[in-house]
C-alpha cells in the first residue's frame, strides 16, 4: 500500500515530570541563556497559590520575572495587546505560558508581537505570521486543549466571533508536562477539558484532508489514554496515574490535530463560546454526540477502529461497531458529569439560527469534516443538541 505524501511537525522538546513546575528555574536555565522572563497566566491560578512558588523558584535560579495575569477565557484582542505591551515594557527575552489553553495561546502571540511589529490583524489565518518570536516555554494546567504542542492560537474578535492564527512560529521551544498542576482542577473542568481532548483525537483521526499515519498513531494512543482515565480523574482528582494519563493523552491529541486538523465539532462549538461564553471544552462536549452521528455515514469504518482502541465490547460490521463507539462516547460523557444539553448552559432555542449562521464562518474547520455541513445541517445539529 502506498502512503500519501504528508508533512508532520511538532515541538522540539517535551519533558513530563511530576512536580516539574517546582523545579522550573533549573529546567529553563539548562535550556536557555535568556534570563528576563515574561510569565503569562491567569488571576485564578495566582489566587490558587500556584504561581508564587514558581516565580520564587525562577528568581532563585537567576531569572527576572514579570507576571501578566490578566488572561481570561475566550481572550479578546485587547488582552493580547495589553500582554504584548507589558512584555515589551519589561524587556522580557523569554516567554513562559502557564495555564489553560487561553494563557498558552496568548503566550504564543505575545512571543511574536514582542519580537516584531506585525499588527495582530494581519496574523489571522494560515501562515500569515511573519518574522520570528521570543523563546517560548509552555506549561499546561489542564488536560484538554493540547495548545502546548499546537501551532494554533484562538482569539475572540468583535463581540462574538473567534479567529485563529496558524503558523509554525507558534510551536513552542520547550513543553513541560507536570500533571501535579492539574490535581486541583474541579470535576466539571476535568470532564469538559478531558472530553475536549477526546474530540481532538477523534476529529484528527477522521479529518478529511491531512489525516496521516503519524497523526493516526498519536490520535489512537491519545484516545486510549483519555478513555481509560477520564472517569477516574473525574471521580478522584488526586489520582496521580489518572491525572498523568489524561495530561499525556491531551498532549498526544494536540500533536495529532496540529497536523490533521479538527472539523465540525469545533466549528459548531466556537459560536457557543462567542455568544454564551460556554467554556471551549464544554462546548465541544455538547456538540460531540450530534456531530458523531451526523458524520457516521462517512466515518463509520474509522469509528469502528476507534471502538477497538477504547476496548468497546462487541463485534459486527463497521456500522455496528461505529454505533457502539458513538454510544460508548455518549456514556463516557454522561458518567463524567458534564452538562449534556445546550439548554443546560443557558442557550435559548431562538438563538440557534444565529449560531448556525456563525458556524458557517468557520470555513478553516468545516473543510476538514468528513461530511459537508451546510447552514441547515448546522441548525439541525444545534437543535439535536438543544
Amino acid at each position: 500500500m502506498t502512503i500519501n505524501p504528508f508533512e508532520f511537525r511538532t515541538v522540539p522538546a517535551i519533558e513530563m515530570k511530576w512536580g516539574g513546575a517546582q523545579q522550573l528555574g533549573t529546567s529553563v536555565a539548562a535550556r536557555f541563556t535568556q534570563r528576563n522572563v515574561g510569565l503569562i497566566t491567569d488571576a485564578g491560578l495566582v489566587k490558587a497559590g500556584l504561581i508564587a512558588p514558581i516565580v520564587e523558584n525562577l528568581t532563585t535560579a537567576g531569572f527576572n520575572v514579570t507576571v501578566f495575569d490578566d488572561v481570561v477565557a475566550d481572550p479578546p484582542e485587547a488582552i493580547v495587546h495589553a500582554c504584548a505591551e507589558v512584555i515589551k515594557q519589561a524587556g522580557a527575552d523569554i516567554i513562559i505560558g502557564l495555564g489553560g489553553g487561553s494563557s498558552l495561546d496568548i503566550a504564543k502571540i505575545a512571543a511574536v508581537m514582542a519580537e516584531g511589529d506585525q499588527p495582530l490583524a494581519e496574523m489571522y489565518g494560515i501562515g500569515k505570521v511573519t518574522g520570528s518570536r521570543l523563546p517560548l516555554v509552555l506549561i499546561p494546567t489542564t488536560a484538554g486543549t493540547g495548545s502546548e504542542v499546537t501551532n494554533i492560537a484562538i482569539i475572540t474578535t468583535g463581540e462574538t466571533t473567534k479567529m485563529g492564527l496558524v503558523a509554525p512560529q507558534l510551536y513552542a521551544d520547550f513543553v513541560l508536562l507536570d500533571a501535579e498542576l492539574t490535581v486541583g482542577l474541579p470535576k466539571i473542568h476535568t470532564a469538559a477539558t478531558g472530553i475536549d481532548a477526546m474530540v481532538h483525537a477523534i476529529e484528527a483521526y477522521t479529518s478529511k484532508h491531512k489525516k496521516n499515519p503519524l497523526s493516526d498513531a498519536l490520535a489512537r494512543e491519545a484516545l486510549r489514554l483519555l478513555g481509560a482515565n477520564l472517569i477516574n480523574a473525574c471521580q478522584d482528582g488526586s489520582n496521580r496515574a489518572a491525572r498523568e494519563g489524561m495530561l499525556l493523552g491531551a498532549t498526544l491529541a494536540g500533536q495529532a490535530f496540529a497536523n490533521s486538523p479538527v472539523a465540525a465539532v469545533h466549528a459548531l462549538a466556537y459560536p457557543l463560546g462567542g455568544h454564551y461564553h460556554v467554556a471551549h471544552g464544554l462546548s465541544n462536549a455538547l456538540m460531540l454526540g450530534p456531530v458523531l452521528r451526523y458524520n457516521a455515514s462517512a466515518a463509520a469504518p474509522l469509528y469502528a477502529e476507534l471502538a477497538d482502541v477504547l476496548g468497546v465490547a462487541g463485534s459486527g460490521d463497521a456500522d455496528t461497531r461505529s454505533n457502539a463507539f458513538v454510544e460508548h462516547m455518549l456514556q463516557l460523557m454522561e458518567q463524567s458529569g458534564a452538562p449534556r444539553r445546550l439548554r443546560d448552559v443557558g442557550v435559548t432555542e431562538e438563538s440557534l439560527p444565529r449560531l448556525a449562521a456563525d458556524a458557517m464562518l468557520q470555513t478553516r474547520l468545516l473543510t476538514n469534516n468528513p461530511v459537508e455541513v451546510l447552514e441547515q445541517d448546522a441548525l439541525n445539529l444545534y437543535r439535536e443538541a438543544f
